[in-house]
């Protein structure tokens, strides 16, 4: 690479030409090939890059002109086509009885041409096509590790790259992924906290939280694309999938490294197995529980997908046991009285299990620091010796759930906590101990003065908070106090009001320096009144994604051009709406749109056009969308330009190149600035 720069710099100033580098790892690497490339470059020659890993991909942008290409899986049809053109003599020869199991040998392949390739050539044999049996043999074996064929061993060699290029405690975290099924979809939350419990993730400062070390550790890994991320209806990552290749190697390897055991009915007796995941058995078919023929002594973390009555009578033989997963198995009123003695135990997810209540003895569980009991709702209240939990990072329980006992302040070390009935004002004045705090839910029936003090005092005291969600749901309520009081860390990414809370004006610490605030991706609040100056200090917000605005009144606004640059989704929902339009150039990523506009005062204000084009409101010239929700709202004597101007914008949205989907209505609004039929807008949100 010495002589690379050298030798191109008096070739390539002297050329044009397409320069392709294939396959970057290294940034270092980068900026030597870039300095070799560009030194001397002034004949308009081209540079193309590929790479795994999406920073690098950023870092080859070296000017404003040049992009990124992400690539895409096969469509499903072009999938087919190169699946079948290397075993078929031609595309459409696929014999009727391989077309099942060939779509779903092709759904495990995900749309990655190497994957394709490479399974295809194991199918093909010359002239001669595999039977049937080998066929679904194949099948089966994909994503488990136990395929033997030197074609897909060479594929999984290629894909070793990947894992052999990561560091020592990103591939530890990776593996641990072969714990879940094929074509799971991981939480990532979850996730991190096992990593937690599994001592995965070590911290050198308190500054800094083990989760919040934990997310760059699976920003890492879908970074490098070894896993895939799932988003939620507002396009933020939530979760994870592991493509069917990738979990084929790390099964693998966690097989030879003894990392992870899977029970799945067909494996033999093991000795010391430490990772234990639970799959596909069927109790009933066994004469004794396939557990019987594991050895128990050393199983740090067990996971089950499967119901486990088999499991709960033995679990205290998981003497070292730190991760207990048994979400969604129907334990009712299982007798968990072995459950309390795994004094060791670090995660617990007892989630949609179907419990009735959590008993006293989960005190017993000293060292524990996540406690999942979501998804059953007929817990009603938590034991007090909750409160004994000290370790406790992550408390998550049903909305069902509307008492907490007294003492909750002693868990100091609390980060996550499910949904907090706030009108305790012990309960509310407790919550300033969790200094910790970094994500919580609360929610108000009747939010007082005091209780509102207490809150804004509490919240105060948490210097790490995150992620906050405040309801309220009976009787409108002014939250100025939040509003002008609190001075939220730099770190805040969420803020949620929600119900009938609302502010007068915009909060203070937005009014006064909005780009200091750059974490802040999800704020949903309501106001008074929406102004055009209030909408371009929220466009100065730099990592904003996701606006949900509401208000009692709105003039006519402008979404300009240079705000908003990382925006996908707006909605703005006013009882008394004014127009709203678009400037050229707003909203760049917004791909959900919605809101409510009024028509123009008079046909007057477009200087005389009568065309139609001032019902233009700009929304369709947004480049990114995908869904919109248009409410035009007017009297009843404009209702015919009412008519008009959606008629108008469904048009031009029919005409945009996403094809979003889109629903824009005609709506007529009483005396009291009320839509004649009742709507709150979020209907048919994804």
């Amino acid at each position: 690479m010495s002589n690379c720069s050298s030798t191109n710099s008096g070739n390539f100033s002297r050329r044009r030409g397409l320069i392709v580098i294939d396959d970057i790892w290294d940034a270092k690497l980068w900026t030597v090939i870039n300095y070799a490339f560009s030194k001397g470059n002034n004949t308009g020659s081209r540079l193309i890059t590929t790479t795994r890993i999406v920073d690098i991909s950023k870092l080859c942008c070296s000017s404003t002109n040049d992009s990124v290409y992400q690539m895409e899986p096969l469509s499903d049809d072009d999938s087919k086509r190169l699946f079948h053109k290397r075993i078929f003599s031609h595309e459409s020869g696929c014999p009727r009885e391989f077309e099942e199991v060939s779509r779903d040998i092709l759904k495990k392949c995900g749309g990655v041409p190497l994957a394709i390739i490479t399974i295809a050539s194991v199918l093909a044999s010359n002239q001669k096509v595999n039977s049937h049996d080998e066929w679904k043999a194949l099948l089966d074996s994909i994503g488990r590790g136990l395929t033997k064929d030197r074609s897909v061993e060479e594929m999984l060699r290629i894909l070793s790259f990947s894992y052999y290029d990561l560091p020592c405690h990103l591939k530890t975290c990776l593996l641990y992924l072969s714990m879940f099924p094929e074509d799971s979809e991981v939480m990532k939350d979850e996730l991190i906290w096992m990593w937690i419990a599994e001592n995965f993730i070590q911290c050198e400062t308190e500054k800094i939280s083990l989760f919040q070390i934990g997310e760059t550790y699976f920003n890492e890994l879908v970074n490098r694309s070894l896993l895939q991320p799932v988003y939620d209806n507002y396009g933020i990552v939530h979760a994870c999938r592991v493509h069917d290749s990738v979990l084929d190697l790390i099964c693998q390897l966690s097989r030879e490294e003894n990392f992870v055991s899977i029970l799945d009915g067909s494996m033999s007796s093991q000795c010391n197995i430490r990772r234990l995941s639970l799959q596909k058995i069927n109790e009933e078919e066994h004469e004794t529980t396939p557990l019987e023929s594991v050895s128990m002594v050393q199983v740090r973390s067990i996971a089950t997908f499967e119901p486990a009555t088999g499991l709960i009578s033995r679990l205290s033989s998981f003497v070292v046991l730190r991760v207990l997963n048994l979400s969604t198995c129907a334990l009712g009123d299982h007798n968990l009285r072995e459950l309390w003695s795994l004094v060791h135990l670090r995660y617990l997810d007892l989630s949609n299990t179907g419990l009735h209540e959590l008993p006293e003895e989960v005190g017993k569980l000293r060292f524990l620091h996540v406690l999942d009991v979501s998804g059953n709702p007929y817990i009603e209240k938590l034991p007090s010796s909750v409160i004994k939990l000290r370790r406790l990072t992550c408390l998550l329980y049903s909305r069902s759930c509307n008492r907490l006992p007294d003492g909750i302040g002693n868990l100091t070390a609390m980060e996550e906590l499910s949904s907090i009935h706030g009108d305790s004002l012990s309960i509310v004045k407790e919550m300033g101990n969790m200094k910790r705090m970094r994500k919580f839910e609360i929610k108000f029936e009747h939010l007082s003065l005091e209780l509102e003090e207490a809150f804004v005092k509490s919240l105060g005291e948490m210097s790490n908070v995150q992620s906050v969600t405040i309801s309220n749901h009976r009787g409108s309520k002014m939250m100025d106090l939040l509003g002008e009081k609190w001075v939220p860390p730099r770190g805040l990414r969420e803020l949620k009001a929600r119900g009938v809370l609302r502010f007068s004006r915009l909060p203070a610490w937005i009014r006064e320096n909005p780009s200091q605030m750059s974490q802040l991706s999800w704020l949903e609040i309501g106001l008074t009144e929406v102004r055009q100056v209030d909408l371009r200090l929220l466009g100065r917000l730099p990592a904003l994604q996701i606006l949900l605005l509401e208000c009692l009144r709105q003039g006519p606004l402008l979404v300009e051009a240079d705000g908003f640059r990382c925006l996908t989704l707006f909605y703005l929902w006013s009882s008394s709406p004014g127009q709203v339009v678009f400037q050229p150039g707003a909203l760049p990523k917004a791909t959900h749109v919605k809101l409510r506009t009024g028509l123009p005062v008079a046909k007057e204000e477009a200087d005389g056009n009568n065309s139609g084009d001032w019902f233009d409101t700009g929304i369709a010239d947004l480049p990114s969308l995908r869904l919109v929700r248009v409410d035009f709202c007017t009297s009843v004597l404009r209702q015919e330009e009412a008519e008009k101007a959606r008629s108008a914008l469904e048009t031009a949205l029919d005409a945009h190149p996403n094809s979003p989907r889109h629903d824009v209505y005609a709506v007529d609004m009483d005396s009291d600035g009320e839509e004649s039929e009742s709507d709150d807008g979020r209907d048919g949100e994804e």
